[in-house]
Order: structure tokens, then sequence, then C-alpha cells
């Protein structure tokens, strides 16, 4: 059960870094000459949008497997998970959450607003405020990435021997 339970942490970490790695390497992609001379600016960014919505709901499905995760882990083996890596997937979660749900309405409002607003001066202050918001989520998702890429690193770390003995010493 251990193995399952060590390959179910590894696979969630990956997933969870990749998709990091892709909205920062992937996402740009939308921007290109080619897409941009198919769609309008507006349309691009709100095709970046969707991608990024579903990158969040991501995002929680593997924050939460990796809670649960270190729960089962507990529960099984009867060690407490390491703090400094329960700290690290919680951050990682809580990172997420204000990402989806705070900066991201927030973005899409100003992204509308940038290229649908009533005046000019409406589109060029939220152009600027959408940059300033854009910057800090790209920075964030940095920091998302090295905290995810050291939980990978983390959870491939095998785990002590159960503190109280192997289970083969049960004999009936």
């Amino acid at each position: 059960m251990t193995g399952v339970l060590r390959f179910v942490g590894i696979l969630n970490a990956a997933v969870w870094c990749g998709s990091a790695i892709f909205v920062a390497a992937g996402v740009p992609a939308l921007f290109s000459p080619e897409l941009k001379r198919l769609l309008t600016p507006a349309g691009v960014g709100f095709a970046a949008e969707a991608v990024i919505g579903r990158f969040f709901v991501v995002q929680y499905c593997c924050g939460a497997i990796a809670l649960a995760h270190l729960l089962a882990g507990r529960l099984y083996s009867g060690h407490a998970p390491r703090r400094w890596t329960s700290g690290l997937a919680l951050g990682l979660l809580l990172l997420a959450l204000l990402g989806g749900l705070w900066v991201q309405p927030k973005m899409r409002d100003l992204h509308a607003v940038k290229y649908f607003g009533k005046t000019v001066a409406q589109q060029t202050q939220a152009a600027k405020t959408f940059a300033l918001w854009h910057a800090a989520s790209q920075a964030a998702n940095v920091v998302a990435i090295a905290g995810l890429t050291v939980y990978l690193w983390q959870v491939c770390i095998p785990l002590e021997s159960p503190r109280f003995g192997t289970f083969t010493k049960f004999r009936g």
C-alpha cells in the first residue's frame, strides 16, 4: 500500500508542478502572431483567461490531493508528515486559492474594461492596472513553480520505516 500511496503523491506533485510550468510557458503562446491574426487582442485575452481558469481548478484539486496524501501517509505509516513539506503544500494551496479567487477575477474585470471601457481614460487606466496585476501574477507563478519543484523533490524522498516496526512481524 505504501507503494501506491507514494506513487499517488509523486504523480500529484508532478501534475501540480507541470501545470504551473505549462501556464508560465504555454499561455504566452496564445499571444503569438499567428493567433493574433486569427483573433482580436481581446479574443486572445479571453482565450488565455479560459486556460488560466482551468489551471486554477487543477491547482485546487492537486493541493487538496496533496493534503489528503499527507494525511493518508500519517494514518497509514504512523509518521507525522514532515512539517516543512506539509507547510509548503498548504502554502502553495493558499497561493493558488488567492490567485484564483481574488487576483484572477480582478484581472478578468480589468481585461474587460481595458478593451470595452466606456472612455479612453478608463481603458488606459485599466490597461496600466492590468499590467501591474499581471506582473504580480507572473511573479507569484514563478514563486509557485519554485515551491512546487521543492515539494516534488520532498515527495520523492522516501520516509523512514514505520515508527512501530514493520507489519511483517505480526503473524497469526
